[in-house]
């Protein structure tokens, strides 16, 4: 007797997947900060800017790929997507300067992960109802296993085939992994004669568009504008540890190899967050979980402010962790409620355009904050203020209404 899987499993299977390699790949870059700022005799800032470029792309390019995901599916642009990461890792393995690097790992990492990202996710909404937050977490627990798994793995390639090796390497398991499993990819159960949740399509619904919002209508709400400003205002500290905490930690005598393990345990907290708290939120309502996310980064950060040995470190590393993965699988499911599945995956991609503002500017300033002052002190009190105030706008939404301004 043969047990038959909900094929919406298989979806977010695809979208954890997808994820865990983008931005498994994406966080990895904290390993490689030290060695291109030696090979390129390049500031703390300078380097940093890398990221800041392919994180503004990967997450502003969603409010392309998410409507051409609405409208041609997930699956194209998930693989061209993880196309695009291995050809920037395999290009940036060659670069001969740090521009080269800008444009290789920028344009192919920040393109290839922006193709992807909004639509897998955007594709897992419309299959679920009922554990429609447990489903989203679980997709996007693929970023916090990828930033526990890959950081190691990269140190582990530097070591022993050099930073160029390294991106090479990561550039092969892209293609295989990321692409294989974005195959997968399914953006609509009707086209398989199912409703969200598996339950069977009433032969008069295949031909009933989804409901919910226009992109247009929803970006003109004020529950829209004000998750806007506040992801606006977290993102501009969200990616400092995820850049810096390993500098960090060798600045204050911590050894290479501890160091790194810091980003793994963001990522074993990201995991645990996305897991548990994305099918809690399902119960206590998932506008106060986002809340509730705000405030634990501002808690934590908090302690990053006041240690400087491992073990403070790493609370801090555990602690982030949790509440950024609840952040992130939290967050696409709150744009369902609030504005349905008609245009979910252009909606989402929209409101990310926030986000990447937001790490454009925050870990590139960390950076240059640091050549300044030789200290991290005024980003990481930054990225706490700005998290409260978060946290203090996403507390008037409920108060909002749903409809234009």
């Amino acid at each position: 007797m043969s047990i038959r899987v909900f094929r919406g499993w298989w979806v977010v299977a695809a979208a954890f997947a997808v994820t865990f390699v983008g931005f498994g790949i994406a966080y990895s870059f904290s390993a490689f900060l030290g060695s291109l700022q030696s090979d390129f005799a390049a500031s703390r800032g300078e380097v940093s800017l890398v990221f800041s470029l392919a994180g503004f792309l990967y997450f502003g390019l969603g409010v392309v790929s998410g409507p051409l995901a609405d409208r041609w599916g997930s699956r194209p642009l998930a693989v061209a997507g993880m196309l695009l990461v291995g050809a920037g890792l395999a290009a940036a393995s060659v670069a001969r300067s740090l521009t080269e690097v800008y444009l290789a790992y920028g344009l192919g990492v920040g393109l290839g992960i922006g193709c992807s990202y909004v639509p897998a996710i955007g594709a897992v909404q419309r299959w679920f109802v009922k554990r429609r937050g447990f489903a989203s977490g679980l997709a996007v627990s693929g970023i916090g296993v990828g930033t526990l798994a890959m950081p190691a793995l990269a140190s582990l390639f530097i070591e022993h085939l050099g930073w160029r090796g390294a991106y090479l390497a990561l550039g092969c398991i892209t293609v295989v992994v990321g692409v294989g499993m974005a195959l997968l990819l399914d953006s609509d159960p009707r086209d398989h004669g199912l409703a969200a949740d598996g339950e069977p399509l009433l032969a008069d619904a295949r031909s009933i568009s989804p409901q919910g919002f226009s992109v247009g209508d929803a970006i003109r709400s004020r529950r829209f504008v004000g998750l806007y400003a506040a992801c606006l205002i977290c993102s501009f500290g969200l990616f400092v540890p995820f850049v810096h905490l390993v500098p960090y930690a060798l600045d204050h005598g911590i050894a290479q190899s501890s160091a790194v393990l810091l980003l793994g345990a963001i990522g074993i907290g990201s995991t645990a967050g996305r897991f548990l708290l994305g099918g809690l939120a399902d119960r206590m309502g998932r506008q106060l979980t986002l809340g509730v996310m705000f405030s634990g980064m501002a808690l934590s950060l908090i302690v990053w402010a006041m240690s400087t040995g491992l073990w403070g470190l790493a609370a801090f590393a555990l602690a982030y962790g949790v509440f950024y993965g609840g952040f992130v699988a939290v967050l696409p499911a709150l744009v369902m409620d609030y504005f349905g599945g008609r245009n979910v995956s252009g909606i989402i991609g929209a409101l990310y355009t926030s986000v990447a503002f937001g790490t454009l500017v925050g870990p590139s300033t960390a950076g240059f904050a640091f050549d300044l002052h030789h200290s991290y002190t005024v980003p990481i009190l930054a990225s706490i203020a700005a998290n409260v105030i978060a946290a203090g706008i996403v507390a008037t939404l409920s108060r909002l209404p749903a409809r234009a301004r």
